[in-house]
């Protein structure tokens, strides 16, 4: 058996921090449609999307120490257990993990990075009462503002 660990954003594009665009529907019916072609050698493993878990939906763009600040770590030592029990009990003879680049808890080589300290936590109860527009308007102007980089993960 191989098992594909995959982000679940990359199947559901609604986990999407601000909510799916473009792109994320089409990543998602693409990767959708190569798993189908591949559905007798392979079996996916999803987990619970750790930013969702922790604070809902849609959320603000974060970077990885701003969810750290919120209480990430615990979130995702419950995540990694599921996944570390299912690998244990499955014994597959291959293990391939697909995250996203970039993103704060699923990047696998990269993740984002900021100052928490300059973080506007009071946004992220606001965030959730705008629209899909608003939320994207604002979701590009916090990247920008908040200087978020992409470095090594």
């Amino acid at each position: 058996m191989k098992i594909i660990v995959l982000a679940p954003c990359l199947l559901s594009p609604f986990y999407v921090y601000r909510g799916p665009k473009d792109k994320e529907y089409k990543t998602s019916n693409e990767l959708l449609n190569l798993l189908a072609k591949h559905a007798e050698e392979i079996t996916v493993l999803t987990y619970p999307c750790p930013e969702y878990k922790l604070i809902g939906w849609p959320r603000p763009p974060m970077s990885k120490e701003v969810f750290e600040k919120l209480g990430m770590s615990e979130t995702a030592k419950t995540i990694v257990d599921f996944i570390e029990r299912v690998l244990t009990e499955e014994k597959p003879e291959k293990v391939i993990f697909v995250g996203v680049k970039g993103s704060p808890t699923c990047g696998v080589f990269y993740t984002t990075s900021s100052d928490p300290e300059k973080f506007p936590y009071k946004i992220i109860e606001e965030f959730s009462y705008l629209n899909e527009k608003e939320r994207i308007k604002l979701s590009k102007e916090l990247m920008e503002e908040q200087n978020f980089k992409v470095i090594p993960g």
